[in-house]
């Protein structure tokens, strides 16, 4: 243990806390948490109808369902104009949080951004009418502006401000007199870093694409997302990114900081295919996504810590740890564990090393082969992360009443897995009392 530990000091957490301060994760962060909103609206356009069609054929409310037919109409315009362009808002958020990051034009910068998406995704739309493929030019079919487009827009938005940034920072600008209004002169004097952005990417992508006869997004999707998403079902990166996220926190690293970036780029992309297909009516394909490891990985927090207040209220006599308890409880139930992690504390305490890392882990392995083994419905809705445990899943999972057995389980799991190292706390408390109380100072 103190040869993993040592190790962990000495390579792994430097890397991690330069990773943590990295302004392009940072925005690359942000972006991401800039379009949650965008999912979470999207996903009421599937909880909504399910809600009304399960009220149809479950409780032979066909009047009701009936009569709320317009709120499924308006679900659908919903969709349409939020999970079907993902990666547009998501270009846009990127290009903005990498300006802001590098403080230069906000605006701008979003704007390069996505024209540097557009134009690296073919502009060419294929339709079979009447067993013709017919070819229609310059219009762009939805599915590469879902989340399918997602790497093609941080890739080619990364090069764009990339230029743009240099340009900018390189005063290659136009610049006039000091009476102009500002909106004016800030126009300007992006409009130089803009044209050059613009014209190397659209110029990389016209060469990419005579060369190889395919559009560079097609290409990036095939190639690099695709296999990156098809890795991402593997248990054992599920198991990875679980085990390192929790040892980053357990050193005073905010591992959500550091692998946030990784996450949404590996699992979004599944979770919004699964809840394109749950909106379409047909099975879905991926296995482990984004919200699976916040419905079933952490309950209450990393650590699965809601388990560890609710153990420390049962059994616990310190005063102090049930102080603590008392006040951590109510974040807990809606999975904020700043009290107990920073106040217990969890962080760098070798007794809770091993349930806080142990726990999540066993966690990710019951929920991972319950979804392979169709024991439970795959996580396909996103849902906050500040909705309580139990109804997180149910939500998640579109209603799956299994969902709230497996969560259930996985917190007797963590039960079984936290209590022995409670009861040692408790012990070593007692401990260090009785040596306090027969001890004196002279």
């Amino acid at each position: 243990m103190k040869n993993f530990i040592y190790f962990l000091e000495r390579w792994v957490l430097p890397l991690a806390t330069t990773m943590a301060k990295w302004r392009w994760l940072v925005a690359l962060r942000d972006a991401f948490i800039s379009v949650m909103p965008i999912s979470i609206v999207g996903s009421l356009t599937v909880l909504i109808p399910g809600l009304i069609n399960a009220a149809k054929t479950e409780l032979g409310l066909g009047a009701v369902a009936y009569a709320l037919t317009p709120v499924i109409n308006i679900s659908n315009l919903i969709y349409q104009g939020t999970f079907q362009l993902f990666s547009l808002y998501f270009a846009l958020a990127w290009g903005y949080q990498l300006a802001r990051s590098f403080e230069v034009n906000r605006l701008a910068g979003a704007i390069t951004s996505l024209g540097c998406y557009l134009m690296s995704i073919a502009n060419v739309v294929k339709l079979n009418i009447n067993g013709d493929e017919v070819s229609i030019k310059n219009a762009f079919n939805t599915s590469q502006l879902s989340s399918l487009g997602l790497f093609t827009s941080l890739i080619f938005g990364a090069v764009g401000l990339s230029i743009f940034i240099l340009m900018t920072k390189a005063r290659l600008t136009l610049r006039f007199n000091s009476y102009m209004p500002h909106a004016e002169e800030a126009a300007f004097i992006a409009l130089i870093p803009m044209i050059i952005s613009l014209s190397i990417v659209g110029a990389i992508n016209y060469i990419f694409q005579m060369v190889t006869g395919t559009y560079f997004g097609n290409w990036l999707l095939n190639t690099i997302q695709n296999p990156l998403t098809k890795m991402g079902q593997g248990f054992g990166i599920v198991l990875l990114i679980t085990f390192l996220l929790h040892a980053f926190y357990f050193f005073g690293i905010n591992g959500m900081s550091v692998l946030v970036p990784v996450i949404d780029s590996i699992w979004l992309t599944p979770q919004n295919a699964n809840l394109t297909a749950v909106k379409s009516g047909h099975v879905v394909h991926y296995l482990w996504t984004r919200n699976s490891f916040d419905v079933y990985s952490w309950i209450g927090g990393t650590g699965d810590t809601l388990v560890l207040i609710l153990l420390i209220l049962l059994i616990s006599k310190r005063s102090d740890f049930r102080t603590l308890a008392k006040i951590a409880i109510g974040p807990g139930f809606f999975n904020i564990n700043d009290p107990i992690v920073w106040g217990l504390p969890l962080v760098l305490n070798p007794l809770y090393l091993i349930p806080f890392i142990l726990a999540p882990l066993a966690n990710v392995t019951l929920a991972y082969w319950a979804t392979a083994w169709h024991l439970v419905e795959p996580v396909s809705t996103s849902v906050p992360n500040v909705i309580p445990p139990f109804l997180n899943a149910f939500l998640a999972t579109n209603y799956d009443w299994r969902a709230l057995v497996l969560v259930a389980v996985n917190v007797i799991v963590a039960i079984l897995i936290w209590l022995p190292f409670v009861l040692a706390g408790e012990r070593i408390a007692k401990e260090q009392e009785k040596r306090s109380l027969f001890s004196f100072e002279y």
